[in-house]
């Protein structure tokens, strides 16, 4: 019988979280599922089960395989799982790998744990939901309840200015000027915040930034200008802007994506280009569709089942497909068509089973039609379609629009998946991280909280403003920075980058002119196209940009009444000193600040404006402007 050392036995009892009276559910979802999903799904998952063992849920683990049991509980020394874990053990798992000392000390704990703990947690009893007078109230209730439960402290909030830099940022896509600073502090204190909130969510500034977030989050970022042309000039951004401006429900708003009908009115006819600009690609679209509808990919269940999450079968992917395959784009419009006929298609599993493509969503909603019998071929007619003469005909039964209604009328995938996403774009990672990423396998980090938000958005005709105000409002969003707390308990604020179009536009504010510039924020997108990405890895490319970009070297020519004009025309250096950051940071610097700064300007007395012009140059380029406060 194969032993562990002393030295892993010491590592076993002595790795941070890992202890005697350690719980057998807790640790199973915690370290040994996606442990075990990197390292014996692929032999031993859903969809392959080598020597009969499948090593996806507890229970399964406990069945054993084929020569019998796996694990014997609080035995680890005596399991076959973790006996073959051990270097040199004939047969080895992994095959050709050796697993750490440390996740050999995971699967040692649990082993362990499940002789006094059970191997999966108690099913909860259905939650009642609660009543609460505001989104802002029910959030903070929440987050409160489950930072008691674990004992950890909330960083402390932050001050005024720098909320209201941050709210703008999110809300705005820039950061405030001198004037709206000025016209925050004069509000009385205890009705300055919602009424910035309030003047924000009605400002023309609201829906261009929330059509740039959901245009790069459906779309994408365009790999080249023309991309971007094409969806303005086709009426896309005209349509995301609208539905944003007049806040119309989102579920209106996705259905009116999927269904993609002929509009003539301005502000809808761009919904068809989330379609059009795939190139009728069915297989992309469903795959873009998934995200937005479900709150998860499905790209992975294309040959096979999903490998991880056991709801997402390999008919739930080619049944998107399917509700897609109808569609073609009409040449010489931006419209996409839909014939009343065809689309029926087979795909073959991984046993080389044929199944029909019938199109299911992942809530079991399946929308019905009449397959042809045999080799009966369907035949298309004009009394098929509502206008048989129209450019872009409409079929009387259409599969898209069915779909469509599906997916927004009785789908509550379809609120869980905009509130969380909405929650990572405000608060730096969603309830379930990734976003896109909602699945049984990937459980929220405060599951309540979730459930409330999504029935409340749906209830509430799923109003995007509504929820937005009362998550900017909330305690969460104004704390300062994270403390030693886990990201996952919102116990402090989380890095975020700005955005390309954050940036651009807070560049010019801080240079004392109007906040936008084709030029520079097209630039800008070039070198920083990322959007709330789950890893933000800066590049040689835009560090490039930002120590050497001319069109951020035209901003800080001083010219007119510009800061660096401005501030070139004083005297003295610590008045220089001290407007920068305020044009820059909307704050006084400290004193190792000024200091600093000071000596930086006094020791180029011949080149003031040249000082000057490198000393924003170096705060408009630093970590504390480009990230959110």
């Amino acid at each position: 019988m194969l032993r562990p050392t002393h030295a892993t036995l010491a590592l076993c009892l002595s790795l941070p979280g890992l202890s005697r009276a350690a719980d057998a559910a807790a640790l199973w979802t915690g370290k040994v599922q996606p442990l075990f999903d990197v390292q014996c799904a692929k032999c031993h998952g859903p969809i392959e089960q080598k020597g009969g063992l499948e090593l996806d849920t507890p229970a399964a683990v406990l069945k054993g395989g084929d020569e019998g049991p796996a694990v014997i509980p609080g035995k680890p020394e005596e399991s076959r799982l973790y006996q073959q874990l051990a270097a040199g053990a004939d047969p080895h798992m992994p095959p050709k790998k050796q697993l750490s000392d440390a996740e050999r000390a995971i699967v040692h704990e649990w082993i362990t744990a499940l002789a006094s703990t059970p191997a999966e947690p108690a099913a909860a009893a259905p939650a009642t939901l609660r009543t609460f007078a505001s989104v802002t109230l029910a959030v903070d209730t929440f987050l409160n309840e489950s930072w008691t439960r674990q004992g950890l402290t909330p960083s402390r909030p932050v001050d005024d200015s720098t909320w209201a830099r941050r709210v703008t940022l999110d809300l705005a896509g820039r950061i405030p000027t001198a004037h709206e600073l000025a016209e925050f502090h004069q509000t009385p204190a205890d009705a300055r915040r919602p009424v910035l909130v309030d003047r924000l969510l009605a400002s023309n500034d609201y829906p261009v930034r929330m059509r740039e977030l959901w245009d790069a989050f459906l779309m994408g970022r365009g790999k080249r200008d023309n991309n971007e042309d094409r969806r303005r000039k086709n009426g896309w951004w005209d349509f995301l802007e609208h539905k944003f401006r007049d806040n119309r429900p989102w579920n209106e708003t996705v259905r009116d994506l999927l269904a993609a009908r002929p509009e003539d009115k301005p502000e809808t006819k761009g919904a068809s280009w989330f379609l059009y600009e795939r190139r009728n690609e069915h297989q992309q679209i469903a795959e873009a569709v998934a995200p937005l509808i479900y709150g998860a990919k499905i790209d992975c269940a294309q040959c096979h089942d999903h490998p991880l999450a056991r709801e997402i079968k390999q008919g739930h992917y080619w049944g998107l497909v399917a509700a897609f395959n109808r569609s073609k784009n009409v040449e010489g419009t931006s419209s996409v068509g839909e014939s009343a006929v065809g689309g029926f298609i087979n795909f073959t599993n991984l046993h080389k089973e044929s199944q029909p493509a019938t199109v299911t969503l992942l809530t079991g909603h399946t929308v019905p039609e009449t397959w042809p019998a045999g080799d009966q071929k369907e035949s298309d007619s004009d009394d098929k379609y509502l206008d048989a003469k129209a450019k872009v005909r409409v079929p009387k039964f259409s599969r898209r629009e069915a779909f469509a209604d599906a997916a927004t009328l009785d789908n509550p995938l379809l609120a869980r998946a905009l509130v969380n996403r909405l929650w990572a774009a405000l608060l730096g990672r969603g309830l379930v991280h990734p976003v896109d990423e909602m699945t049984a396998r990937n459980p929220p980090s405060h599951p309540e909280l979730l459930d409330w938000l999504a029935k409340d958005f749906a209830a509430n005709r799923y109003d995007i403003r509504r929820l937005v105000r009362g998550l900017v409002l909330s305690r969460a969003y104004a704390l300062g920075s994270a403390t030693a707390a886990p990201p996952e308990a919102f116990a402090g604020s989380l890095e975020r980058p700005l955005t390309a179009e954050q940036i651009a536009r807070s560049w010019r504010i801080a240079s004392g002119l109007p906040a936008d510039d084709d030029t520079l924020r097209r630039a800008t997108i070039t070198a920083l196209p990322d959007v709330l990405p789950v890893n933000y890895n800066a590049t040689f490319q835009q560090a490039q940009f930002l120590t050497n970009s001319p069109v951020l070297t035209d901003l800080l020519k001083p010219a007119g009444d510009n800061t660096a004009s401005r501030l070139a025309a004083f005297p003295d250096a610590s008045v220089k000193v001290r407007e920068a950051f305020l044009a820059v940071y909307g704050r006084q610097p400290d004193a190792a600040e000024a200091a600093s700064a000071e000596a930086f300007l006094m020791a180029r007395p011949d080149d003031a404006a040249g000082a000057v012009r490198d000393l924003l140059w170096a705060l408009m380029t630093s970590a504390e402007f480009l990230t959110v406060p």
